[in-house]
C-alpha cells in the first residue's frame, strides 16, 4: 500500500470518527492508534505514554492557560462598556460612523483577550443593542462583528499561536510580534470595507450628537484601563522583560486589578472565569496530546515523508504551494475548528515548508488568516453560531452578512505572500531575551 492510499485509509477514519461525535482530541489518538497496528509493527503503549505525557507538560503550555484566564475575567467585566463610550465620540465623522465601533472594539478587546468567541461575545452583547437602537442595518452589524471578532486570533495574545508555536517549535513572543501588523492591516481592511459600504449604499444613520472636544477627551479616559492592559501584556514581551507566560501572569493580574476596580469580582463571577478557563484548556490540551501521538505515529508509517516527497515531484514552486495550502485550509475551516485544523495538517505541512525553504514563523501568521477564515465559515464556523446565540437570525443571513469580511481575509492571505515583510518586522528587532 502506497502513502496515499495510507493517507486515504486514516481521512476515511477520522471522518468516520469525527461524524459519529467522537472529541476531536480521542479521534487524533483513536486514528494514531488504528494507523501504528495497522501499518507497522511497533509497540503502542509506551509511545502513546511518552508522547501523551510530554506534550501535556511543556512548560511553553503554561501560558496557555493563564491567558485563557485573563480572557474569562474580562469578558466579565464593564470592559465592553467602556470601549463603546471611549470610541464612539471619535467615529461620528467616518462613513459608516459606528459600525466602526464593532471593528476598533474587537481590535483593542483582541488584544488583551486571545479568543475569537470572548471577542465577539463581549462586544457584540455591547455594541448590538446599541447600533439597533440608532437605527444601523443589522447586516453590517451582524457582518462586521462575525468577520472582525476573529481578529482575536491573530493579534497577541493569540491562544492559536501558542498552539502553533508549539507544535512547529517557533518562538510564542515573536509569533505574537509577527501578528500585529497584519491583524492591524486587516482591522483597517475591515473599516475600508465599511466605508466602501456608506458611500456606495448612502444609509441614512442618525447623526451623532456634537461633543465638545474636552467631553471627548474626557469619555476617552474608559480606554486608560485596555491601553495600559494592552502596554503591560505586549510591552513586556517586547522589550524582553518578560516572557509569554511571564506576560500572562502579569494579564491576569491586571485584569484582577481591573474586575476589582470596577467591582465586578464577586465570588461567582471568579468561580466561573476559573470553570471556563478549565474547560477550554483541557479541551485544547486534549485535542494537542492527540494530535502529538497521532504525529508520532504518522512518522512511524512514514506520511510525513512520503507526502514530502511526492509533493516535491509535483515541482510546485512556493507561491503555488501556499495557493494550495490556502485552498485546503479554507475547505478544512468548512468542517472543523482553527485548532483542530492547525494541529492535523501541521505534521505533513512542516516538511513540505521546509523543503521548500518557506519561513514557519511567517508561515504562522499566514495559517492564523485561513484559521480567521474558518470561523466564519458554514456549516461549523465557531463564530457563526455565537453570533446566533446573540440574535434571532439564521445561520444563512449570518453567513452571508460575514462574507465581505471572508473575502477581505483572502485578500489579507494574497497580501502576506506578496509582502512578508508584515510578518516578519517586528520579530526581527525583537530583544533576544524576550524569545
Amino acid at each position: 500500500m502506497d502513502f496515499l492510499e495510507l493517507a486515504s485509509v486514516l481521512l476515511l477514519v477520522l471522518c468516520l470518527l469525527l461524524g459519529t461525535g467522537v472529541w476531536v482530541g480521542l479521534s487524533l489518538i483513536g486514528v494514531g492508534i488504528i494507523g501504528m497496528l495497522l501499518f507497522t509493527d511497533r509497540p503502542i503503549g509506551s509511545a502513546m505514554f511518552s508522547t501523551l505525557w510530554s506534550s501535556s507538560t511543556s512548560w511553553t503550555l503554561t501560558a496557555l492557560p493563564l491567558f485563557i484566564w485573563m480572557g474569562e475575567l474580562l469578558y466579565r467585566t464593564r470592559l465592553s462598556e467602556s470601549l463603546f463610550k471611549g470610541l464612539s465620540p471619535w467615529l461620528g465623522w467616518l462613513p459608516g460612523r459606528l459600525v466602526h465601533t464593532n471593528i476598533i472594539g474587537c481590535t483593542l478587546f483582541a488584544a488583551v483577550s486571545g479568543s475569537s468567541a470572548a471577542t465577539l461575545t463581549t462586544v457584540g452583547k455591547m455594541s448590538m443593542p446599541e447600533l439597533s437602537r440608532r437605527g444601523y442595518p443589522d447586516f453590517m452589524t451582524v457582518g462586521t462583528l462575525a468577520g472582525a471578532s476573529t481578529l482575536g486570533l491573530m493579534i497577541p495574545p493569540s491562544l492559536t499561536m501558542i498552539v502553533y508555536g508549539v507544535i512547529t517549535n517557533q518562538s510564542i513572543p515573536k509569533l505574537f510580534m509577527a501578528g500585529i501588523l497584519p491583524g492591524l492591516v486587516l482591522a483597517g481592511l475591515f473599516m475600508g470595507y465599511v466605508i466602501a459600504w456608506d458611500l456606495i449604499c448612502k444609509p441614512t444613520l442618525d447623526r451623532e450628537p456634537p461633543m465638545p472636544l474636552r467631553q471627548r477627551l474626557h469619555e476617552s479616559r474608559l480606554l486608560i484601563p485596555v491601553g495600559l492592559l494592552i502596554l503591560v501584556v505586549i510591552g513586556s514581551m517586547y522589550s524582553g522583560l518578560a516572557t509569554a507566560t511571564e506576560a500572562a501572569a502579569l494579564g491576569v493580574i491586571g485584569a484582577l486589578v481591573l474586575a476589582a476596580i470596577q467591582r465586578s469580582l464577586t465570588v461567582e463571577a471568579l468561580v466561573s472565569s476559573l470553570l471556563g478557563t478549565v474547560k477550554t484548556s483541557c479541551m485544547i490540551a486534549l485535542i494537542l496530546a492527540g494530535a502529538s501521538f497521532l504525529t508520532l505515529s504518522m512518522g512511524y508509517i512514514g506520511l510525513p515523508r512520503g507526502l514530502a516527497e511526492w509533493v516535491g515531484t509535483l515541482n510546485l514552486s512556493p507561491i503555488m504551494l501556499l495557493l494550495a495550502l490556502m485552498v485546503v485550509y479554507i475547505v478544512l475551516g468548512c468542517f472543523l475548528d482553527g485548532i483542530s485544523a492547525v494541529v492535523l495538517t501541521m505534521a505533513v505541512v512542516a516538511p513540505m515548508l521546509q523543503d521548500a525553504g518557506i519561513d514557519l514563523l511567517w508561515f504562522g501568521i499566514f495559517v492564523l488568516v485561513m484559521v480567521e477564515m474558518a470561523q466564519i465559515t458554514p456549516p461549523v464556523g465557531f463564530n457563526l453560531f455565537v453570533m446566533k446565540s446573540l440574535t434571532n437570525h439564521d445561520l444563512g443571513f449570518i453567513a452571508r452578512a460575514a462574507l465581505p469580511m471572508f473575502l477581505l481575509m483572502v485578500l489579507m492571505a494574497l497580501l502576506l505572500i506578496v509582502f512578508p515583510e508584515l510578518a516578519t518586522l517586528l520579530p526581527s528587532y525583537m530583544n533576544e531575551a524576550s524569545i
